[in-house]
């Protein structure tokens, strides 16, 4: 799925800062990874990514969650992540930076979190550096339903709370969020009917600054809930409405990956395609991707958890 492809270029981003809201309040929805985010079927036990850039390795448990997470820039330039869980819970997350092969302390950091049901659900987060210095604490409430409600922040600049509205109208949800009281996000999700006749799912994004639209974006969903199509937007201030900039349409095969990535800019059309190995396990993962026209590629080396043996049942 288009989601999961993209997962693993953003997540790097993600587990340092989660999602980044305006005036340097940054915070996340707590979300735990699983072997799906990473473009992963079946009883994956780690893999490597062989980028560009570097390495990326990552291991799962047996239940398919991200325990580990490491960023290789070089021998000796690397950045480790590491998720301690209770169950599906995150307990702990600690990110740990190495230069020249020493561990650098003044810029590794540990979130430690904290649940509370006493009057519903409430988790605290900690960040602290690891030289012990409180960096920021976010509070996420939820509401009844078990959606998130408010995020609030407290440092030593003082406190910022993030409030999540939901409202229903007409078969579409629109989550809306507020930072201090100013709208910076809305996310309207819909349902239409595609040219195959099946449900698709369209999901319209807007961003504010200072409570004035900026950007948008509508993203279309197949039934597979694979990104088939997004359009980019930026609002006119003196047309008083949002012009599309951008479009790109997604293609697949049948084991649901990637194929091809149209771009379309004003008169310009670049179109990408992307072509699949993939290992000799049942769950069909793929090991190398090529991408044409520019040729390049990403390898992955995946370890699978061993099936045990069934016992025999003696009479």
């Amino acid at each position: 799925m288009m989601k999961n492809y993209l997962a693993h270029f953003l997540l790097c981003i993600c587990i340092v800062l989660g999602v980044v809201f305006p005036t340097g309040l940054s915070a996340q929805e707590i979300k735990v990874f699983s072997v799906q985010d990473f473009d992963l079927n079946g009883p994956v036990k780690s893999c490597l990514v062989a980028t560009d850039y570097g390495k990326e390795e990552y291991d799962f448990n047996e239940d398919g969650l991200l325990t580990k997470a490491v960023t290789r820039y070089s021998d000796t330039d690397y950045d480790i992540t590491i998720y301690k869980l209770d169950g599906s819970e995150l307990l702990e997350k600690r990110l740990e930076n190495y230069r020249d092969g020493v561990f650098v302390k003044n810029t590794s950091i540990a979130n430690l979190y904290e649940l509370d049901t006493t009057d519903g659900k409430k988790i605290t987060e900690k960040i602290i550096s690891y030289n012990k210095e409180f960096l920021d604490q976010y509070e996420y409430s939820y509401g009844e339903e078990g959606k998130l409600s408010t995020i609030k922040r407290t440092n030593d600049s003082g406190i910022d709370e993030t409030a999540l509205k939901y409202e229903v109208y007409k078969g579409e949800l629109t989550k809306t969020y507020y930072l201090n009281d100013i709208i910076f996000k809305s996310i309207r999700t819909s349902k239409i009917k595609g040219k195959d006749n099946t449900i698709h799912k369209l999901i319209l994004t807007k961003e504010f600054l200072e409570g004035l639209p900026q950007k948008a974006v509508e993203q279309t969903y197949d039934s597979n809930n694979r990104l088939v199509s997004e359009k980019k937007f930026i609002y006119n201030d003196g047309q008083k409405t949002f012009i599309p900039t951008e479009s790109i349409i997604y293609s697949y095969n049948d084991k649901g990956m990637l194929t091809s990535l149209k771009t379309i800019k004003g008169k310009s059309v670049t179109v990408q395609e992307f072509i699949y190995q993939y290992d000799s396990h049942d769950s069909g993962n793929w090991i190398k991707q090529i991408i044409t026209p520019d040729n390049t590629y990403k390898t992955r080396k995946i370890k699978y958890y061993e099936k045990e043996p069934l016992q025999e049942v003696k009479s």
